[in-house]
């Protein structure tokens, strides 16, 4: 795992979260849009919030993720 990979990943996740504007998608609908493993996901969802881009939280025991 580089810095650059997880950069990668987390681009990915961007473009699955910017193509559903304003909802939040599970944990288990971004993995399967971006066919990231649960450790990649993780780091590209920690990429991006540390980069203020994205809200995480629980809803139904499910992690859910939003642009900002």
């Amino acid at each position: 795992m580089t810095v650059e990979s997880i950069g990668t990943w987390a681009g990915e996740v961007y473009k699955a979260l910017d193509a559903a504007p304003g909802r939040m998608l599970g944990l288990k609908e971004v993995k399967k849009a971006t066919k990231l493993k649960k450790d990649q996901l993780m780091s590209a969802f920690g990429w991006l919030a540390r980069e203020g881009k994205l809200v995480l939280s629980t809803e139904d025991e499910d992690i859910v993720a939003k642009l900002v």
